[in-house]
Order: structure tokens, then C-alpha cells, then sequence
């Protein structure tokens, strides 16, 4: 409405979408966001491959990811969206857990010289930064932290608000973890996982609404590759969801406030 002659309105037709937008963008002409729903975008998975071999910089947005979406069922759920994404050549991907992380991960986007992935997710989220806020590429935020952290939890989008209310838990039970969201998939900021982990005795949860292959948990673990004495539970959708509503789902496939405490106890 507000700037039609910026607005190309493809319909359902999702690998001429992706092609128009690459076109588009090609020669340096325009800056280009491409937006479905995540679990659309990968009908364009060749689409998306071919402009990423040819220096695309096209930006696409991903909405409505996992189980969080509730109602819409597991044909609407994208769970796997973050295994391919990270698979092309320079991608950055992005993760933003509130309106704030959202509008700089397109800011970022914008500015990046080379194709960018934005998971976003349906339910409203509660504001978690200020608007002046500094995010940058490659560099996650630590949201919660005591020098007496016993345990490191990593997540993003949906599972990070289920973090920290996690945290108030086990702040119940005399319990205190450090929380990071990880804002960029790839690329992963490694530093900032290994020292958390290393300061909260080599202990970490990594919980995520995708499926265990290709997500955040392997992105996690693969950036902490040789670090022997690590100690990991991983929580991620681990079969094909069913219909319902986001806090049951969340629930039922394990990813939600009260298994991730659990989690922690456990570790600990």
C-alpha cells in the first residue's frame, strides 16, 4: 500500500517468485526480500541453490516456522528450513526472538553484500531489547546470566522465550543458567558459545522448534567440535507434528519451559 512500485505479488507460485526476485536483484539493480511462509520457500530449494553458485543477494524471509504456529498442522510447519538454508555458499541466517532482532536482522540484511535467510515466527513474542539495541552478523546476546550459572541453554525464536521463563523455575529452586539467543545461525558465534559453556561447567541444553537434523543443536555442537569434556542435551521436534494449540505443542514435542528445565536438573 505504502510503496507499490516496490512490490512485486507473485502469488502461489513460489520458484517463480524466487526466480523474479534473483532477476531483480541481479547487476546490482535492487535489493531484493522474497517472503512465505518458511515451509514454502523450500519448493524453490533449486531456485535458491542456483542463486546462491551465482552471488545472488537476494534476502529471503521465512515466516511461520515450527510448531509454534499451532493450528495451521505439520504441512504448514516449516521444521527443516534451517538444514538447507545453512547449506548455501555465504548465506547469512538469521533467527530473531522479538520485534526489535527482527528489524535489525532485516536492517543487517539489507546491508549485507550476498544472500540472507530470516526465520520468523507467527506468535507475539514479548519485547526482549531496547529499541537502540546493537546487533551485529556472527554475534549472539547473552539475555540472562549470574557469575553462579550452573548450566549454559542456547535457543532462538520461541524456544528462547521458553528459556527464560525456564529460568525463573529453576531460580525457584536455588538453580541459576545463562541464556543465550543465538540471533545468527550462520555464522555461528563460536566464542561466545565456548566461553558460556566453559563458565557454567561444561554443561549446555540447546532447544529448538526445527527438527534435530541440520538446526541449531547441530550448528551448536558442530561449532564446539573437540570439546571433549561438553556435556549436551539437545531438544528439537523429533517426529511429525499434529494440529494444536502453540503452548500444547510446544509441550508435547518437548520443547517448551518445563523440559528444558528438566533438561538442566538433569545435567546438573
Amino acid at each position: 500500500d505504502a510503496l507499490p512500485k516496490r512490490f512485486i505479488e507473485c502469488y502461489i507460485a513460489e520458484q517463480n517468485m524466487v526466480q523474479v526476485a534473483i532477476g531483480v536483484a541481479s547487476r546490482q539493480r535492487y535489493i531484493t526480500f522474497v517472503h512465505t511462509f518458511a515451509c514454502f520457500l523450500l519448493r524453490a530449494a533449486d531456485q535458491v541453490r542456483m542463486g546462491g553458485i551465482s552471488f545472488t543477494r537476494t534476502k529471503y524471509v521465512g515466516s511461520h516456522a515450527g510448531v509454534s504456529i499451532g493450528e495451521d498442522g505439520p504441512s504448514q510447519m516449516a521444521l527443516e528450513d534451517f538444514a538447507f538454508f545453512r547449506t548455501i555458499p555465504n548465506i547469512v541466517c538469521f533467527y530473531p526472538s522479538d520485534a526489535v532482532s527482527a528489524e535489525r536482522a532485516v536492517e543487517l540484511a539489507a546491508n549485507y553484500d550476498g544472500a540472507v535467510y530470516i526465520r520468523t515466527s507467527r506468535p507475539n513474542f514479548p519485547i526482549l531489547y531496547k529499541n537502540d539495541e546493537v546487533f551485529e552478523i556472527g554475534k549472539a546476546k547473552i539475555v540472562v546470566e549470574s557469575s553462579n550459572d550452573v548450566c549454559t541453554i542456547v535457543a532462538g525464536g520461541v524456544t528462547l522465550h521458553e528459556a527464560m521463563k525456564a529460568a525463573e523455575k529453576l531460580k525457584g529452586v536455588g538453580k541459576a543458567v545463562r541464556i543465550i539467543d543465538l540471533f545468527t545461525i550462520k555464522p555461528i558465534d563460536r566464542d561466545t558459545i565456548l566461553k558460556s559453556v566453559n563458565a557454567t561447567h561444561n554443561r549446555l541444553v540447546v532447544v529448538e522448534d526445527h527438527y534435530p537434523e541440520g538446526g541449531l543443536g547441530e550448528a551448536v555442537m558442530g561449532a564446539l567440535a573437540g570439546q571433549t569434556n561438553v556435556k549436551v542435551i539437545h531438544l528439537a521436534v523429533k517426529e511429525v507434528p499434529r494440529s494444536g494449540k502453540p503452548a500444547e505443542l510446544l509441550s508435547k514435542y518437548g520443547i517448551d519451559a518445563e523440559h528444558i528445565a528438566n533438561a538442566v536438573e538433569k545435567l546438573v
